[in-house]
């Protein structure tokens, strides 16, 4: 069994304080812009009107932006971790779910 490596870089030093500290902001920051994403998701999929859908959109793509600013500043710093996926596992994965595409209606692909 292979060890899981931790895909990361340098991780910048964290003061031990009470205090909120840089990296606790960022990090709370970014679960409030990943909360907002998702909500904006929910609003595109529901809106009736063309130019709201247009505004929400804009504004969805803006926080979604900034979401993938935030999660780059943490990962460069080393204040989010991810575990690297097995080669194994992923190939199982993607040989799982294309056996789905035999069961949509329309295909892969829309036209």
């Amino acid at each position: 069994m292979q060890n899981q490596q931790q895909n990361t870089q340098n991780t910048v030093p964290i003061p031990q304080t009470p205090q909120m500290n840089d990296r606790d902001l960022i990090n709370d920051v970014l679960a409030m812009e990943k909360y907002m994403t998702a909500s904006y998701c929910t609003a595109l999929n529901e809106a009736s009107h063309d130019a709201l859908y247009q505004d929400l959109l804009a504004i969805f793509t803006e926080t979604q932006n900034a979401q993938r600013q935030l999660f780059n500043t943490m990962y460069q710093k080393g204040w989010y971790k991810l575990d690297q996926a097995e080669l194994q596992k992923l190939q199982q994965s993607s040989q799982k779910h294309q056996s789905y595409s035999s069961q949509f209606p329309y295909g892969t692909h829309l036209q």
